[in-house]
């Protein structure tokens, strides 16, 4: 196994309240930084939070509103709205450096400086777009980071989660529930999954189904991407082995008949070359 996929696994195999989120997404920004120096970035969120201005005696409301304030005002983290699908906004230590990010790179940053002041914040994830939500006095309070720590309501969320979308969504009340650590880094992933494909990087897509695989075993869609990302690659006789392993495990998957006529096809493109 890669050292670096190995060390992701070593920290994600832990139970899920032991996994330390801040090192958990710098080992996805590991993907595109193989020497990305953890112990920096880590300095650089408790130096972040040390200029907060709040203690762990500070009333969690008024705490809050200042980290929203810190964070989104006068450091300035917003969304990258005009480029979201640069593989930058999906890694902790460029939203450090440029100030730009995706909603869930955004989260994370709130979660964990918040969390090195005392706050209790938790990710929230609808479809198509990410919040957090912080416990203050019992009562949970929703912020939306990628549109500068925006406190909103519900129904709010929710059309900004359509609109994300391109389409009305319904939302369930699961949605609300809090995302675990290990959902937090699936779903970063998953993102980097969409993006490396759509720049046809395969090498680092790999690198992120990899990762996927060793956390979200259970879902079918990593071994049979894990396949076409080897076909595109030109790693053919690799990506059949990975299909036809797709095929013998989950035979009446919904695309199963279409990825047998793909194994086919390849099969008949490496008989050709003999």
């Amino acid at each position: 196994m890669d050292p670096a996929v190995r060390a992701f696994h070593d920290l994600l195999k832990a139970p899920d309240a032991a996994i330390d989120l801040s090192r958990a997404a710098l080992a996805v920004a590991r993907i595109e930084y193989p020497d990305l120096d953890d112990h920096r970035e880590l300095t650089r969120l408790d130096e972040l939070a040390g200029r907060v201005g709040v203690t762990r005696r500070t009333e969690p409301g008024v705490a809050l509103e200042r980290l929203r304030r810190f964070l989104f005002e006068e450091e300035g983290f917003r969304g990258n709205a005009d480029e979201y699908y640069d593989p930058r906004n999906s890694c902790l230590n460029d939203v450090l450096d440029r100030k730009l990010g995706i909603p869930i790179t955004l989260s994370v940053l709130t979660i964990e400086v918040g969390r090195r002041v005392g706050l209790d914040i938790v990710g929230v994830g609808l479809p198509g777009h990410f919040f957090v939500s912080a416990n203050v006095g019992g009562q949970p309070v929703l912020l939306d980071p990628f549109h500068g720590g925006s406190v909103m309501t519900p129904s709010a969320a929710a059309d900004v989660a359509s609109r994300a979308v391109g389409r009305p969504v319904k939302i369930e009340e699961t949605h609300w529930t809090p995302c675990t650590r290990r959902q937090i880094v699936v779903r970063m992933l998953r993102n980097l999954k969409t993006i490396y494909a759509r720049r046809s990087d395969w090498p680092r897509a790999l690198g992120v189904i990899d990762r996927l695989l060793l956390i979200d075993p259970e879902t079918p869609m990593h071994l049979r991407d894990r396949g076409t990302v080897l076909v595109k690659a030109g790693r053919l006789w690799e990506g059949a082995a990975e299909w036809d392993a797709y095929l013998n495990r989950y035979p009446r998957a919904q695309d199963a008949e279409a990825f047998r006529q793909e194994l086919r096809r390849v099969r008949q493109e490496l008989g050709s070359r003999n």
